[in-house]
């Protein structure tokens, strides 16, 4: 692949770790003690971002219905380096995470696919696009970092018109409302290696001003090779989960895998480019994905 004309090859690599992902498409409830204890390693891990939970209706999400009391029973205070992250899709759920002082990150899923956006928040796309409005500005006055997950950013399986000029578009009006953070999502893994080049690639030229990250899904045939895809076009930003479970249960097709982070960590390590961190706390944290994960 061609290097793009943009590289942000001198800043630092930022690693997010999607428990929360991995947790909310499971059918069997996994107890709080055991979110907590797994969170707990994570946050002895180093990892930059940990997308923890999230503030949305149980009957939506029944896994993450204990969001409130897990964040509370973390030690997040003693881990200053790491900023926990978690979803949120409406006013009542942005309120709620501002008023939380474990929360650094609020997340919003804004969808370019009209049809997912109806399914995943029960909005319109327009709706989606004025709440982001609100949530920069609730997050200002609680000083949270607002992030915004472009969902269906390399497409959708529902046979919509999408083209990159369109997310482009899109961007360029979220960071001008002033999102600092975007993240281009393969929602359910359609978009192939050199799609995820060519899409992270324009975006990142296109606005440079905001910080760019991917939330990539795949199988394990194409994984590795979508993580240097989007390493090449640019981006130093990378959700991922341990063990790769996950997988939006909200587009009514199959779960495609999170990128493992396993994977992820010994690409940048290839790179020498994988952030300092706490071999022993993410041993542990593997060894708990049996309980974590049932």
């Amino acid at each position: 692949m061609p290097k793009p004309l943009y590289l942000r090859s001198v800043v630092a690599v930022q690693l997010v770790e999607c428990p929360r992902d991995a947790w909310q498409g499971l059918s069997t409830f996994i107890p709080t003690e055991i979110k907590v204890r797994y969170l707990t390693a994570l946050l002895r891990v180093g990892f930059h971002t940990i997308d923890a939970g999230s503030f949305v209706s149980p009957k939506a999400v029944p896994q993450m219905q204990d969001t409130k009391a897990v964040l509370e029973a973390i030690p997040w205070a003693d881990y200053p380096e790491t900023g926990l992250l978690v979803i949120i899709v409406n006013q009542r759920g942005l309120e709620t995470a501002a008023a939380h002082p474990a929360v650094r990150y609020i997340g919003y899923p804004l969808s370019v696919s009209e049809t997912f956006q109806q399914q995943n928040a029960r909005q319109s796309r327009a709706e989606g696009e004025a709440f982001v409005g609100e949530l920069v500005r609730v997050c200002q006055e609680a000083e949270k970092v607002p992030v915004v997950y472009l969902s269906m950013g390399f497409g959708n399986p529902y046979g919509e018109p999408y083209s990159v000029q369109e997310v482009v578009e899109l961007a360029g009006r979220l960071a001008v409302a002033g999102v600092p953070i975007l993240s281009l999502a393969d929602t359910v893994g359609v978009a192939t290696p050199e799609e995820v080049y060519e899409i992270t690639a324009t975006v990142i030229q296109a606005i440079p001003s905001v910080r760019w990250g991917v939330h990539l899904h795949a199988d394990p045939s194409t994984m590795r090779r979508k993580i240097e895809a989007a390493w090449e076009a640019g981006c130093r930003r990378f959700d991922s989960a341990l063990g790769g479970y996950g997988g939006c249960p909200f587009a009514g097709v199959p779960l495609v895998s999170n990128i493992r982070t396993e994977v992820l960590l010994a690409f940048l390590k290839e790179k020498n480019a994988l952030p300092p961190l706490n071999e022993s706390a993410l041993l542990e944290a593997q060894s708990l994905l049996p309980q974590a994960f049932v």
